[in-house]
């Protein structure tokens, strides 16, 4: 059993993944129960989808659940001889519940899917082909709140005295304080109803887990969901969920709730994964909802890193955000991602820049964490918000309607959708797709860099970030140049540390490169070691190391 211990700048990652058994020595702490609750998602990549934008299959102009069944053998032909799917092993689907607004976020009836997708059997049918194919469903479960259109909220709007009225948090007349940031959060409907709290504005009531009811039906709602075969929850807005009056965020009841909601999971569901947004919160706000409450959270200081690494072309700034989030976390509780669909594409971010849209790939998917890609990203669509703007339709061609659909999209495609497509690059060796699709493959297919520990090196150049990634019986190497030029004479470092001593020799598995054999000493350490080779400019490099 290969062990790595923390010393000085040697950071451990007590199993990559809070899925992934901990590599332990007998003085080691033992690692908690959600930590090794599931053992195969710590080599999952996960792809985030609009279904309203991803595939229309009937001419309607709207994504549908068929036309995202036609489209499982881009994301994952369960194939291991093929490499011309995108790979992925995981699906995060934005709500696909009957709602009022098109994003989905005001949801009318949580056991039902909206129309405009099809039906619970096309539901159904998708799970299956999903399943089929090796891929994991997660669903966005909206707990914090509903649409105002709602059958419950209705009922308690028209009547004070229906039960239902104290499934949403009401008060005489506005109670005078405001939201977290700084927007109205209490609507006033005069002397006879009073005032509802939404966080999420007038249109989105929050409902109230104060009551024991609300919280038998969320039970009732997650229980529906996981027994039609869906693999877990991305937990929607999760900090928001109960209010301690003006203290609106991360109160000690949220984290309460969520520790019984995670018992339940274990008792009935213990594989079901759950994946928190929290969004603008520090270390220290994120800290306490792992273990005990979520499987693991999205880390969004880590998220901005990667597109900041690739901007100003250094590495420093991303690892240092790892390593002090390593330190608070050894078990990296944390979901990864580039962009989301709450914030401007990175393409665009990025102004367009493909190779530097390929370098923060290369980051995303070499580094620790379940990375997240967001629809479109493999191909460089571009978007830049208001919402609907970095929502719209995948461009699969450069055809009428982007090969999304044989009728007008509910939005229009962007400009560059004539080039930004699936089938222009398709067959390019160089495009953005197939350095996402080789990407992919290579850390599903490799331990070290799915579920690995992780060593961070000193490199003698700022632009330049190197680690190691230890599984228990392979070891990685990945050197990334975010710089704009080569790197001739790089040196790396590694303090002491409980690496065993040796020399190792490097077959690379990325990128073009010779490599040195690498010399540990007996005590674990690496002083000065020249890789043997020019670091060329915007590169990413993964070595196997044999010993």
């Amino acid at each position: 059993m290969l062990w790595i211990a923390a010393r000085a700048a040697v950071i451990l990652i007590v199993g990559a993944l809070p899925f992934v058994p901990a590599l332990q020595d007998a003085g080691a702490q033992q690692a908690s129960p959600a930590a090794i609750a599931r053992t195969d998602w710590g080599q999952d990549v996960c792809y985030e989808i609009f279904v309203r934008s991803f595939m229309d299959s009937d001419g309607d102009g709207i994504g549908d659940f068929g036309g995202l069944i036609e489209r499982l053998d881009y994301l994952n032909d369960d194939d291991p001889a093929t490499t011309n799917d995108l790979g992925v092993t995981c699906v995060w689907l934005m709500p696909v519940f009957a709602a009022t607004s098109y994003h989905g976020y005001d949801v009318e009836d949580f056991y039902a899917i909206e129309s405009d997708y099809g039906t619970l059997d096309d539901f159904d049918r998708f799970i299956a082909e999903a399943h089929l194919r090796g891929i994991h469903v997660i669903l966005d479960l909206v707990l914090n709140h509903t649409s105002e259109l709602h059958p419950w909220f209705q009922a308690a709007l028209n009547d004070p005295d229906s039960p239902y009225r104290d499934w949403y948090v009401f008060a005489e007349s506005d109670p005078g304080y405001v939201g977290p940031d700084g927007q109205s959060v209490w609507f006033d409907r005069g002397s006879d109803i009073g005032a509802y709290y939404a966080q999420f504005g007038s249109g989105m009531p929050d409902l109230n887990y104060r009551n024991p009811e609300v919280t038998a039906e969320a039970l009732h709602i997650s229980r529906f969901w996981l027994e039609r075969g869906v693999d877990g929850f991305r937990l929607d807005a999760i900090k928001h969920l109960i209010e301690n009056g003006p203290d609106q965020v991360n109160t000690p009841e949220t984290h309460q709730w969520l520790r019984e909601y995670r018992t339940f999971l274990d008792a009935e569901f213990p594989n079901a994964l759950t994946v928190g947004e929290i969004f603008n919160a520090g270390a220290s706000m994120l800290d306490p909802y792992y273990p005990d409450q979520l499987r693991c959270y999205f880390q969004f200081e880590i998220a901005g890193q990667f597109l900041i690494a690739a901007q100003q072309g250094v590495g420093d700034g991303l690892e240092y955000v790892f390593e002090d989030a390593l330190e608070r976390q050894p078990d990296a509780p944390w979901a990864t991602f580039l962009t989301n669909h709450d914030q401007n594409r990175s393409m665009s971010t990025l102004n367009g820049d493909v190779v530097r849209a390929k370098l923060a790939a290369f980051a995303l998917l070499t580094m620790p964490g379940l990375p997240f890609v967001y629809y479109g990203e493999e191909i460089g669509m571009t978007g830049v918000k208001p919402d609907e703007l970095i929502r719209s339709p995948m461009q699969w061609t450069a055809e009428s309607g982007g090969g999304f659909t044989t009728g007008e999209p509910w939005i229009p495609l962007h400009d560059d959708a004539a080039t930004a497509n699936v089938a222009a690059q398709d067959d390019e060796p160089s495009s953005l797709l197939n350095h996402y699709r080789a990407l992919i493959h290579l850390r599903t297919e490799h331990l070290a860099l799915g579920s690995g520990s992780f060593i961070a090196l000193d490199s003698s150049d700022r632009s330049v970030l190197a680690f190691l990634r230890i599984s228990l019986d392979e070891i990685a190497l990945v050197v990334v140049n975010f710089g704009d030029g080569p790197v001739a004479d790089l040196m790396l470092s590694m303090d002491e540390s409980a690496f065993p001593g040796g020399a190792y020799d490097l077959r690379t598995v990325f990128g073009v490169a010779d490599a040195n054999r690498l010399t540990v000493s007996v005590h674990g350490e690496v002083v000065d070691w020249s890789p043997g080779f020019e670091v060329g400019a915007q590169s990413g490099y993964v070595f196997d190391l044999t010993g």
